[in-house]
């Protein structure tokens, strides 16, 4: 019998980003996630390279969830001829219409902005890598959107089944079920899995019975601080920086890490363990359009959750202030001390916070709160590893600022966690995908194979007989 069943990884191959995956079943092609390379300019100039397969011959993208690093090429997927449509949840559909126009907008700002510098110059500039017409477009190709549970057609010989993964609202590992008329296999895409005991979504589920899965593997090298301790951590840096006379700037993701702080912060003023009157800035106006999202889909929130939602608002505080307007965002810059400061981007390589930091990374009565991952090569990384100075904005600024680092907060699970959603299950093969490779790919791998799973890391493109 001639072999029909094959999968390839088109990105996060021995790398942290740039989610992408091809299912073969037969005539048939689906894609799991189409997301952005994200972390040093080499990195993301892998953008605007080929594919690798033909976007006009992909039926159909399932979409695990909608940060940037997995669903950020979509447009340029659709603007190379991709006619299929896309399939996720509802609160990713929701969010997935914000990251990829609020990229689409960047994209055409950035290739203005070398335009103009290029005819000074007078040579030629690149293209953007797509449009907002193109993001439209890309929206268009949306269903109607899959529940968790709920198993579907995609092509014919290919179902899938969506299984929320406990990352962020609307996340989802994906089981697809292949029959190719003469054998059925069953591949399993973790996508990003979340923590465990986390206060606003449910748990992750633990991966299905498959032949084989794909597996992020972020942390697989290390388990997170435990959440309590990484709360009262929280507190801490607040509370140490507003006696100082400081002010606590922390970078945040759009989604999910901005609620889940707010959330933080919402009970330590109950608690009195933060002053009530300290002011509270969400400088990101991607991230109000997200709270606003997150206040609209209910069915991503576990029980406890909203029982809370019953009674009051867990993503407000008495001095919380939205700031949408570029004005209001620069009025910040004007204290000194004493507040709170809220923006993105996480990982500092664009967006607001770098105007923040800009204005309090040499400050000493101030702090900077870093709670999420920060990739090989972005701005963050490099404070977080120490870094006595760097540049912002071709300015050089001394890093004089206290550095917290509480990775206890983190949306994506540990190494044990890991492992726990696996399960013992036997399986014909694990691929671990989208983490460091000498580090959480190596060190995972290293472990698997101990315990004699068949574990393989694969490389970019490589295809991959599911048999």
């Amino acid at each position: 019998m001639h072999p029909t069943m094959f999968y390839s990884c088109h990105g996060a191959a021995k790398q942290v980003t740039g989610s992408c995956h091809l299912v073969r079943c037969g005539e048939r092609q689906v894609l799991i996630d189409c997301g952005m390379f994200q972390g040093t300019r080499e990195e993301e100039q892998a953008n605007s390279e080929p594919f690798g397969f033909d976007p006009a011959h992909i039926d159909a993208l399932l979409l695990t969830h909608a940060h940037l690093d997995h669903c950020g090429r979509i447009p340029r997927l659709v603007r190379q001829g991709f006619r299929g449509r896309i399939l996720a949840t509802a609160a990713t559909r929701d969010l997935a219409r914000i990251v990829m126009l609020d990229a689409a907008r960047l994209q055409e700002e950035d290739a203005a902005r070398a335009e103009r510098s290029g005819r000074r110059r007078g040579e030629t500039t690149p293209q953007p890598l797509y449009t907002l017409d193109d993001a439209f477009s890309a929206l268009e190709r949306f269903t109607d959107p899959v529940a968790y549970g709920e198993t579907i057609n995609v092509t014919p010989g290919i179902d899938a089944q969506f299984l929320d993964a406990g990352h962020i609202l609307g996340s989802a590992s994906i089981l697809l079920t292949l029959n190719d008329g003469e054998q059925t296999r069953r591949i399993v895409f973790s996508g990003d899995l979340g923590s465990p005991g986390r206060p606003i979504l449910r748990d992750p589920t633990p991966a299905p019975p498959a032949d084989f899965v794909v597996m992020e593997s972020t942390y697989g090298d290390r388990d997170h601080r435990a959440l309590p301790d990484s709360v009262d951590e929280l507190y801490e840096a607040v509370s140490d920086t507003l006696r100082r006379g400081g002010n606590v700037v922390i970078p945040t993701f759009a989604m999910e890490r901005t609620q889940e702080v707010l959330y933080y912060l919402h009970q330590g003023i109950r608690q009195q363990r933060i002053p009530p009157g300290t002011p509270v800035f969400l400088d990101s106006p991607m991230a109000i359009s997200v709270t606003d999202i997150f206040r609209r889909h209910p069915e991503c929130f576990d029980d406890e959750f909203t029982e809370v939602l019953r009674h009051e608002d867990p993503f407000s505080t008495p001095n919380l202030r939205f700031s949408r307007e570029s004005t209001d965002s620069m009025a910040i810059n004007r204290i000194e001390g004493g507040a709170i400061i809220m923006a993105g981007s996480g990982m500092c390589n664009g967006g607001r916070i770098r105007h923040h930091l800009r204005h309090n990374l040499w400050r000493e009565k101030s702090s900077i709160v870093f709670v999420g991952y920060a990739a090989e090569g972005t701005l963050a990384r490099r404070i977080i590893s120490g870094a006595k100075r760097v540049q912002i904005f071709g300015e050089d600024i001394a890093v004089n600022a206290r550095i917290w680092t509480i990775n206890g907060f983190s949306a994506h699970a540990g190494r044990a966690e890991l492992l726990d959603w696996l399960g013992s299950q036997p399986r014909r093969g694990v691929f671990l995908v989208h983490g460091e490779y000498e580090r959480g790919m190596r060190s995972l791998e290293e472990y698997m194979s101990s315990k004699a799973m068949p574990v393989r890391i694969p490389g970019l493109g490589e295809p991959i007989l599911l048999d």
